[in-house]
């Protein structure tokens, strides 16, 4: 299988590199799922709200890859705030699997840091349902509220993120917090045919979208493009045979 990087979480190594599934939907879904599964992903990011977790954890068994081989990931959404454990209950069942890799906040409930849903995020960690617990969408001064409140921080945050919204004291402020950036829709955020990434492209004979993966890999940041296309599918796991210099990640840097 390609090798594809990770970073540490505090329940298991996450890679950097998954497939989302924001706006797959049904046999769509399914599809791709198992078309990814297949090519070599193994790591799948949902949501409560996406509606598609069924559909994901059908894929997942008639892949016949190991539960343990594969980093799943789904989401609270503030609506089920106050239910969380009930939530929690029936995204499992709908998966098909007893715990999950990964649980995120989806959004702030109400724009606020809530560090009372936090703990509850924490009580499912700890008693075994959850390997790691983060947040998606929340800012830095959130973060701090959470860790502040409760005494932990977040594992992660995915947040929108792409070449075009590259900021370094963003990266800097999450990396001194220990919390791991991951980022989401990187090709609806970045100008795919804007000449740093075309020259960059060129020199490794990729698509841009193909460097826009490894940026992230090479910065140490998970990204979970989504696609129910079985080519791009492909072509986006397809970044392991090249890897960027440090010019060229400073010329991509530079279009944030």
């Amino acid at each position: 299988m390609t090798s594809i990087p990770t970073a540490a979480l505090p329940g298991g190594d996450i890679p950097l590199l998954g497939l989302g599934t924001w706006q797959s939907e049904g046999d769509d879904c399914y599809r791709a799922v198992r078309h990814a599964l297949d090519v070599g992903y193994r790591h799948i990011d949902t949501a409560t709200m996406y509606g598609n977790e069924e559909q994901v954890g059908r894929a997942l068994a008639a892949s016949g890859v190991p539960r343990s081989d594969v980093f799943l990931t789904t989401k609270l959404r503030p609506a089920d705030v106050g239910r969380e454990h009930e939530t929690l209950a029936q995204s499992l069942r709908l998966l098909g699997t007893d715990y999950l890799d990964l649980w995120l906040i989806h959004w702030p409930p109400s724009g606020e840091a809530s560090p009372w849903v936090w703990a509850e995020m924490l009580a499912a960690r700890n008693v075994g349902l959850v390997r790691s617990v983060g947040v998606s969408n929340y800012s830095v001064d959130q973060l701090d509220v959470l860790s502040e409140q409760t005494g932990e921080t977040p594992a992660i945050n995915q947040i929108p993120w792409g070449p075009d919204d590259y900021d370094a004291r963003v990266v800097e402020q999450h990396s001194q917090r220990g919390v791991v950036l991951e980022g989401y829709s990187p090709f609806k955020r970045t100008n795919l045919d804007s000449p740093a990434l075309r020259a960059v492209a060129k020199a490794h004979g990729v698509s841009t979208a193909q460097v826009v993966v490894r940026w992230h890999l090479d910065h140490g940041f998970v990204v979970i493009p989504k696609s129910v296309t079985a080519a791009r599918i492909e072509e986006n796991f397809d970044v392991t045979g090249f890897s960027l210099s440090p010019d060229e990640l400073a010329s991509i840097d530079t279009l944030g």
